[in-house]
């Protein structure tokens, strides 16, 4: 299984945003730190907005920052809004064609790795991808809060 670039986007733009949550980001400064377009974060951005995940602000000196608290958002309900299909297989989709379908094991393994994967995510939080802070901070190019 791979997750597509839209829910590695948004992961990404989590984490950001959960590095800096003391000032408004905006999507050219996310775009310019990861490398990425800014076309496409757009999108992304618009999807976690909707989704409650984070909140932006128009105008002048606007931007976004998380709506949640980072130990309240869980990377498998996250993967779950951003992903299309969790189909692994043909079978696992609702109009699947799979000649097998009604004796086959396989399906039940690849439906218990499939929970086992989101089990393991659902264990963690924006909170702990963001630990350790400091070497985060410098490899998105964030200055610390001043004190």
């Amino acid at each position: 299984m791979r997750l597509t670039t839209f829910s590695d986007y948004a992961l990404r733009v989590l984490i950001y945003l959960g590095s800096a949550p003391q000032r408004l980001a905006t999507i050219e400064q996310i775009a310019a730190a990861y490398g990425v377009s800014g076309n496409h974060l757009m999108k992304v951005v618009h999807h976690l907005a909707q989704r409650g995940y984070v909140e932006t602000v128009r105008g002048k000196g606007g931007g976004m920052r998380l709506a949640r608290a980072p130990q309240a958002i869980r990377i498998g309900e996250v993967v779950r809004t951003t992903e299309d299909s969790l189909a692994l297989v043909e079978c696992f989709e609702q109009d699947g064609d799979c000649r097998i379908a009604r004796a086959c094991v396989l399906k039940r393994a690849l439906a218990e790795a499939l929970a086992a994967f989101f089990a393991v995510l659902d264990g963690y939080t924006l909170a702990d991808l963001l630990a350790p802070e400091a070497p985060l901070r410098r490899m998105l190019a964030l200055r610390s809060p001043a004190r």
